[in-house]
């Protein structure tokens, strides 16, 4: 959740330090020359295999992170908990990262160093998947509970990391690329999950003959096997990163993150819209994914595996139109009015899902669509209402906002789905929707009235950004 904001964040830092990594590669060692390519830092084959590390960087923890979702059935049986202690799973995860994603970005610059920082967040993931599996394996909720809150403080900021490398290894027109490609990885590990664990839990069962906790556990600690996966890749990137440290006399990465709480005061009245949208959007998504699964299984009586492959096809489709979508947003502009169409898309997919019985297929594919849309337009409008001074501060609001969002609304689904039942929630989706169509009117005409320039095309863009370059240099 944290892989869009930050890429914007790393682009600012990453033409600040090109001029300075080629100096510095001008001044490598006469032996390195010398170097196959795949061990030379300065050549393309050992950059792709610090790309593939960078991109398995993540795929544990968003594997991990929809664990609960792939497995919803199994842990209310098993666990025998109701629909709001179930997801209270996902609030627990998002609790630490209120306050967390205004931290991550300092402890990998002033304290950690971007090397050690991903090393301990990775191992945060791993410890919290397997607290979260014992729980299991123990019969014992409040542990599940207190794994996905470990697993939460190092998820989020295991993010920051990732895009910090980025940045560290990669400049220019390419780093919209490779941000694009770890986005992608993201929803292959999201993806992979949803398909695969439910297929793990039946062979597990098999194996041991029953169901229970103990299958459940077993489940569970087979799927942390990614997070130890994605904690060798954080090791063998930091060796290559210091390896080439000495090799190119080049610095560590920084996220270029400055964060002041006293600018939250200066934030326009666009900015907190922007925030509402955010908030309002995601809460519609994020938490339906999680109760997905039975959802299509209960109303449109699909089998466990089908429900599984619809319920993921929004990270499917995801992966690959994030940078298409990217590209598009970039090429035309007019962000509002992007937003705009992914936010009547996604209510007209909840309203299908909650009142018609028209094949979900349709509605899912829908909502894939304009989630990735929503994400390329939405993030990047936060750059162009404050000083890029203030971005720091506004990306962690904002993020922070979304947890705590995602948090609260995670238990209100959980706790209506409980006492009112699936046409109620999705009722309750279709409001926040409805919260965020208004916000995002009510941002098109203030920044019409105040002569914004969200809504600017591209072209207009570039062209008072050449002028505005040619009077500053006169």
């Amino acid at each position: 959740m944290a892989e869009d904001e930050r890429a914007l964040l790393g682009s600012a830092a990453a033409g600040e330090e090109e001029e300075e990594e080629e100096e510095d590669g001008g001044r490598s060692p006469g032996p390195l020359r010398a170097l196959p390519a795949v061990c030379d830092p300065r050549r393309l084959p050992h950059r792709l295999l610090v790309l593939a590390l960078m991109c398995f960087l993540g795929f544990g923890s968003y594997f991990c992170y929809d664990n609960p979702a792939a497995l919803q059935t199994q842990v209310q049986r098993d666990m025998k908990v109701n629909t709001a202690q179930f997801m209270a799973l996902y609030a627990w995860y998002s609790w630490p990262n209120v306050v967390l994603c205004f931290f991550g970005g300092f402890l990998i610059d002033r304290v950690f160093g971007i090397r050690l920082g991903t090393i301990i967040f990775s191992i945060f993931v791993c410890v919290g998947q397997v607290i979260f599996a014992l729980g299991a394996l123990l019969n014992t909720f409040w542990l599940m509970d207190m794994g996905r809150f470990v697993f939460g403080i190092g998820g989020e900021s295991l993010a920051v990391a990732q895009n910090t490398y980025a940045v560290s290894w990669f400049k220019g027109k390419e780093l919209n690329l490779v941000f694009g490609l770890q986005l992608s990885m993201a929803r292959i590990g999201s993806t992979v999950n949803m398909n695969i664990m439910g297929w793990i839990y039946s062979r597990v069962q098999d194996l041991l003959g029953y169901t229970g906790p103990s299958t459940l556990g077993l489940t569970l600690m087979i799927g942390g096997i990614t997070c130890l996966f994605s904690l060798t890749c954080a090791l063998i990137l930091a060796y290559l990163d210091k390896r080439a440290e000495k090799l190119l006399c080049k610095e560590q990465g920084k996220t270029g993150e400055v964060i002041k709480l006293t600018d939250v005061k200066d934030f326009s009245f666009s900015l907190w819209l922007i925030f509402v949208i955010c908030v309002c959007y995601y809460a519609a998504v994020f938490p339906f994914i999680g109760l997905g699964k039975v959802f299509f299984i209960e109303k449109f009586r699909f089998s466990s595996q089908e429900a599984s492959a619809i319920n993921s096809i929004v990270y499917i489709i995801s992966a690959p139109m994030s940078p298409v979508f990217g590209l598009l947003v970039d090429k035309l502009g007019k962000n509002i009015i992007w937003v705009l169409c992914a936010v009547i898309t996604t209510l007209a997919s909840h309203i299908m899902l909650a009142f018609t019985f028209w094949n979900p297929w349709i509605a899912m594919c829908l909502l894939g669509l304009a989630y990735s849309l929503l994400a390329c337009a939405l993030w990047p409008m936060v750059a162009f209402v404050v000083p890029e001074h203030q971005l720091g501060t506004a990306y962690g609001f904002m993020q922070s906002i979304q947890n705590l969002g995602l948090a609260i609304i995670a238990i209100a689904a959980g706790m209506i789905l409980d006492t009112r039942g699936y046409l109620f929630l999705e009722v309750f989706f279709s409001a926040c929707v409805c919260l965020s169509l208004v916000a995002v009117v009510m941002l098109y005409f203030v920044n019409h009235l105040t002569g914004g320039d969200l809504n600017w095309s591209a072209k207009k863009r570039e062209e008072l950004q050449k002028v505005a370059a040619t009077e500053k240099e006169i």
